[in-house]
Formats: C-alpha cells, sequence, structure tokens
C-alpha cells in the first residue's frame, strides 16, 4: 500500500480522520462484496447486468477513486481490467489489502486523496466512484483529476445520492415526502452529528462541470430500488421511499 501524505484540503483531511473510525463498520459489507462475482450498485446492490453501465473494461486500466475496501475494483480485475485502487482512509485499505490476500487478487492500493492523485495523466482507460470521490470530494476538484487521469475516449462512471434525495433529507432520519433543503447553493452538506463532509451539485450544475473538463455525458441512470430490496444499515432512505422517487443515481460520460 502506497502512500501520499500532504497537501490534503481541509474537508479531505476532515474525511480521511472520519472515514478511518467508520472503518470498522466497513468490514463486513466488504467481506460480503469480495465473495461475490457479480458486480452491483449502490445501498439496494441492483446488478450491472440489469443497468449496463459501465464500459467494456477486459484489457482496460482502471482507477477506482475513493475504492474504500476495493470489492469493484476486485469485480473489476476478474473481469479482465487493469485495476488501481485510491482511497483517502487507510483504515480502509487494510481491509482492502487483507481481502486481497484472502482471495488472491492482487493490484496497487494507494493512500491519498481523489482530489490529488499521484499518478501520471493519460494513464487510464476507465476512472469509477461508487460512493467514494463521487460523494467525498469536491466535484471541482475531483472531476478535473478524473479527467487528467483518462485518456482521450476513456470513461467517468460514477454512483452519488440523487437530487431529491439529498433535497428531501432533514437533519436526520430518512428522506421524507416533502423538500426540507434549497436546490440553488447546493454543494456541501454537514450534517449534525457527523465528522464528514460530503458534496453533491444539482444536474445542471453537474453536466456543467462534467463539460467543462471535457466529458461528454452518455447516460444518467436514476435507480429504483428492487421490489423487496434491503438497504441494510443504510437507513437514510426507506424501500418506500426508493421506489416511487430514485434515491441513487450513476453518471456516465466520455472524455472527448
Amino acid at each position: 500500500m502506497e502512500a501520499s501524505g500532504g497537501g490534503l484540503t481541509e474537508h479531505a483531511a476532515r474525511n480521511r480522520k472520519a472515514w478511518d473510525s467508520y472503518a470498522v463498520d466497513f468490514v463486513e459489507p466488504g467481506e460480503r462484496a469480495w465473495a461475490s462475482m457479480e458486480p452491483t450498485w449502490g445501498i439496494w446492490s441492483v446488478a450491472e447486468c440489469d443497468l449496463d453501465a459501465l464500459p467494456e473494461v477486459a484489457g482496460k486500466d482502471v482507477v477506482e477513486l475513493g475504492c474504500g475496501t476495493a470489492y469493484w475494483s476486485a469485480w473489476l480485475m476478474r473481469r479482465g481490467a487493469r485495476v488501481v485502487g485510491i482511497d483517502n482512509s487507510a483504515k480502509q485499505l487494510e481491509t482492502a489489502l487483507r481481502l486481497q490476500r484472502e482471495h488472491g487478487l492482487e493490484f496497487p492500493l494507494i493512500h491519498a486523496s481523489a482530489e490529488a492523485v499521484p499518478l501520471p495523466s493519460r494513464s487510464f482507460d476507465v476512472a469509477l466512484s461508487e460512493y467514494g470521490a463521487s460523494i467525498w470530494c469536491d466535484p471541482h476538484l475531483w472531476i478535473p483529476e478524473a479527467a487528467r487521469l483518462l485518456r482521450p475516449g476513456g470513461h467517468l462512471v460514477f454512483l452519488t445520492n440523487s437530487v431529491i434525495a439529498m433535497l428531501t433529507a432533514p437533519d436526520s432520519g430518512p428522506s421524507t415526502d416533502r423538500l426540507v433543503r434549497d436546490q440553488f447553493g447546493m454543494n456541501r452538506f454537514e450534517f449534525p452529528g457527523e465528522a464528514s463532509v460530503e458534496f453533491h451539485l444539482p444536474h445542471g450544475e453537474l453536466i456543467d462541470v462534467l463539460a467543462t473538463n471535457g466529458f461528454a455525458l452518455e447516460r444518467l441512470i436514476e435507480l429504483q430500488a428492487p421490489e423487496h430490496g434491503d438497504p441494510g444499515p443504510w437507513d437514510y432512505v426507506t424501500l418506500e421511499w426508493a421506489r416511487r422517487w430514485p434515491s441513487e443515481e450513476i453518471w456516465r460520460s466520455r472524455r472527448l
């Protein structure tokens, strides 16, 4: 596991400390995900084979930005990709390294913020984030960094919370059927009692950030929870709610 230390933004430093403390809660979900052979997305575990969100990855260089326990990296390596995992939390990467050994898979893991990745430009064909950089990094910093890392024609694919989920999220408890936040001015979110910092942009602003950094949007997939879905411990949205409105969305864009 390689390390990259200084130069963190204020929120990245806060998130590093927070995620080192959260990491213990992600050991068991990481173990289950590594043991599964089929990629799934988000808290509802929607199968990739039902969404076709990813480009072809066999024989491609892939970077996972905010890999956590690196189960997505493992899934992609099993599909023939050459993978590098980046994460801001050393504790998360400790779990990822142990699971690599247990499953006989080996790929580089780098301790760094996705806002400043210590790797050369134009090194990758695909950049992926599932609740990694896509939520815990400033989009005005991590998306330009993803653009730098990608070769022309490469793809950026990421999953994040939906806009409507954030607009209806109270300070505590699950989203409701009422707007409780302003859409204008969405960007940085800090919830009471949480040490971490999240980032969420409205669709129009996020499309502008992608376009400014040389990306053409190919797909925006708004996920509906399966009929008998189970979000597990993630109680910020109920099944009934997520059957009516998208709680998560997948963005796929191509580097021009």
